[in-house]
């Protein structure tokens, strides 16, 4: 996405201020895609649609964007070099196929400006839509523990034997060929421990990364993150990285939020953004979340005003949300259209 400063690590700042200082995050993609028959009982999760139902992704691209998301986060969650290799697939196949998951994503976005300008019938100029509707894309970066597919992102066990060094090397080609890929800012998402968030700022000093990231932790009791280090130091962490330009939450039950959000406000003046899972239950063991455990989209929007109030900043969902979580968000944060801003609908 193009920006009149020109500096790419302000892309965010200035996407705050041309939606009015507070952002919609997208939903819950693999949930999505499940809700399209896909099959994703398989180590590489999301990203097996990469090879499979590229479709897929960009249809639910496309429903997160209609239902008032303002930042796609690509497929590329649990899509690794190393996965795609353990498939048969080669280190240049599994590059082409992170860089894919970016291009699905513009591509996406691409398609609803269309779709906003046919809307618009001409009352705006088309080079205009990206102003009047703004739209980043973030290029996912799951943690170690999403590719072990094991659970481990929820508990932060690596094993004692575990160090940035191993981390930067597992990560490290990975986060090149994402920041070089088009999209607007890497998400580093469900970072579980003070190490692998460690291991990231190296990366991004040591390879000169020039895209702006966010770093995204997760917590199971609201006060430490799931690995057990201290939410507030690992905050703290994230904010003295210069290419981190937002800290926030996710994948955690809406009812840790508002402490957390406090908790972060602490030790950063950094945008928060929070995008929780329906408060439902992983089961590691059998690869499930366990139901009747979350939350309805009502009760789960009735938390957003008062995050927001609080200093939250970018507000979404993760597992377990879907596109109708999402419109309902983009309502309680006061969009009047879902499409285009009021004054264009």
């Amino acid at each position: 996405m193009k920006f009149g400063s020109g500096e790419r690590m302000k892309v965010l700042e200035e996407f705050l201020q041309q939606v009015g200082g507070f952002g919609v995050i997208d939903g819950g993609l693999a949930t999505q895609l499940e809700s399209h028959g896909a099959d994703l009982n398989d180590p590489l999760w999301s990203g097996r649609c990469l090879i499979e139902f590229p479709h897929l992704i960009q249809e639910v691209h496309q429903e997160y964007l209609e239902a008032g998301a303002e930042i796609i986060i690509t497929a590329s969650y649990q899509a690794t070099i190393q996965g795609f290799e353990s498939k048969g697939f080669s280190v240049t196949e599994g590059e082409a196929l992170l860089r894919k998951s970016v291009e699905i994503a513009c591509e996406a976005r691409e398609q609803f400006w269309k779709k906003c300008a046919e809307i618009l019938n001409g009352s705006v100029d088309d080079a205009q839509i990206p102003k009047v509707r703004p739209i980043l894309v973030a290029a996912s970066v799951g943690s170690y523990g999403a590719y072990l597919a094991d659970g481990s992102e929820y508990s932060g066990d690596y094993g004692p034997g575990m160090t940035v060094q191993a981390l930067k090397d597992f990560h490290r080609r990975r986060v090149q060929v994402l920041a070089e890929s088009g999209a607007d800012l890497l998400a580093f998402e469900t970072i579980p421990n003070k190490l692998e968030a460690q291991a990231y700022i190296e990366l991004l000093e040591e390879n000169n990364i020039q895209i702006p990231a966010w770093f995204s932790f997760n917590s199971k009791d609201g006060v430490n993150v799931v690995g057990g280090d201290s939410f507030t130091e690992c905050a703290a962490l994230a904010d003295s990285c210069p290419n981190v330009v937002a800290v926030g939450i996710n994948c955690t039950p809406p009812r840790f939020i508002h402490g957390l959000i406090l908790s972060i406000q602490k030790v950063t003046e950094k945008p928060i953004l929070v995008y929780p899972n329906s408060g439902e239950t992983y089961d590691a063991e059998r690869k499930k979340w366990v139901a009747s455990t979350g939350v309805s989209d009502i009760d789960f929007v009735s938390y957003v005003q008062k995050w927001q109030e609080i200093g939250a900043s970018l507000i979404g969902g993760c597992c377990r949300t879907t596109p109708n979580t999402i419109k309902a968000i983009s309502r309680a944060m006061n969009r009047k259209s879902l499409i285009l801003p009021p004054q264009y609908a």
